[in-house]
């Protein structure tokens, strides 16, 4: 049923790649080039089946689209699964042979680092190919996207303080934040900067720790992070933490993280608009990262990376005036903003069918 699935979802291409000798199992998908080429990371987990992870790749890939459309970037959405333990499947013939499959796709797909993936293996990925962003420092890239994610999530959050309380005063809320990994250790850190304080929980239990010793969190159970009397909830872990069974537990009147798909449901979305609960669509405040990342594309620079993250402040205030204006949720506001854009764009130009010119000026790349 896979062409049923990919023609309901509007996905232009789902590449599934194997090599038996390095252990790669892996799927591609390509959502919308309209924009550009698909520009989205790279996850590595241990799917339970093969349909899973075809179902996590589809619903990342068309996440990014609407994330890079919204961010204003001149990008598609697209993304990349990897079946494997993170935490003992890897090696240098994998990520080669990852890279030989983007390669193959001519720059219709531009790889980055996401769940499972770090800048040492977009290392191995870069040798073959130079469809890669992420890419350490030496090579005349950006490195980890976590920090910039994380500064850019900020930005949202302001722009939802702005809007629910007429001020950006960090520091005088406080805050459940679900994830102490590498981009929420990033924001747990930028929020304590402001002195606010900050609830934190995750799986991993040495991470916890380090928020408490280091920067002064409280710590709470996993389950537990959900009855927490905090004015922000911010989810920056696995994505579906909203839904039917967590919603009425939350106390927070703003919700607000870098976190992917973090609506369960389209429902769930309506029902916390109903309840007056402002929810900050995911796509729109984790957009750092990929910001980021994308200017390795024409060229790094640091500098205009960081001019580019203030403009999720003014992104996210657009989507709650219209959600304010037209009386929807802000997932809807979101989505339109981003198809209003795509429909422009694409009265202009067919989809992106490979590299049409010179691109990733002054980097280095070894075999």
């Amino acid at each position: 049923m896979i062409f049923e699935t990919i023609a309901n979802t509007g996905h232009e291409e789902v590449v599934f790649c194997h090599n038996k000798d390095a252990g790669l199992k892996a799927i591609i998908a390509i959502h919308n080039t309209v924009l550009g080429p698909a520009l989205g990371g790279l996850r590595m987990w241990p799917y339970k089946t093969e349909q899973e992870a075809v179902n996590d790749v589809l619903r990342l890939s068309r996440g990014m689209t609407f994330k890079n459309a919204v961010a204003g970037l001149n990008l598609g959405g697209g993304k990349a699964v990897i079946i494997g333990d993170p935490s003992k499947d890897k090696s240098e013939a994998l990520f080669r042979a990852f890279g030989r499959f983007v390669n193959s796709l001519n720059g219709r797909y531009i790889t980055a680092e996401d769940v499972g993936i770090d800048v040492n293996d977009m290392e191995y990925v870069f040798r073959e190919t130079e469809y890669v962003t992420g890419v350490h420092q030496v090579h005349g890239g950006s490195g980890d996207p976590s920090p910039f994610t994380a500064y850019g999530s900020l930005q949202g959050l302001m722009a939802a303080l702005q809007f629910k309380h007429g001020n950006e005063d960090v520091g005088k809320y406080s805050y459940a934040v679900q994830g102490c990994g590498h981009v929420g250790g990033e924001f747990i850190k930028l929020l304590r900067e402001q002195g606010a304080k900050v609830f934190v929980t995750d799986i991993n239990k040495e991470a916890v720790q380090r928020c408490v010793d280091e920067l002064g969190c409280e710590a709470v159970g996993l389950d537990e992070i959900y009855d927490v009397d905090a004015d922000v909830y911010s989810p920056c872990a696995l994505g579906g933490t909203l839904n039917e069974q967590t919603i009425d537990r939350i106390k927070a009147k703003i919700i607000c993280g870098p976190a992917n798909n973090q609506l369960a449901t389209d429902a769930i979305g309506d029902e916390l608009n109903r309840r007056g609960v402002l929810y900050a669509p995911d796509y729109a405040v984790n957009a750092g990262g990929v910001m980021n990342v994308s200017l390795e594309i024409d060229g790094y620079n640091r500098e205009r990376a960081m001019r580019m993250m203030r403009t999720i402040y003014y992104n996210l205030g657009r989507i709650f005036e219209i959600s304010k204006t037209e009386g929807i949720p802000t997932y809807k506001a979101a989505d339109r903003l981003a198809e209003e854009r795509i429909s422009a764009i694409g009265k202009l130009k067919l989809s992106h069918m490979g590299n049409g010119g010179t691109r990733f000026q002054g980097r280095m790349r070894g075999q």
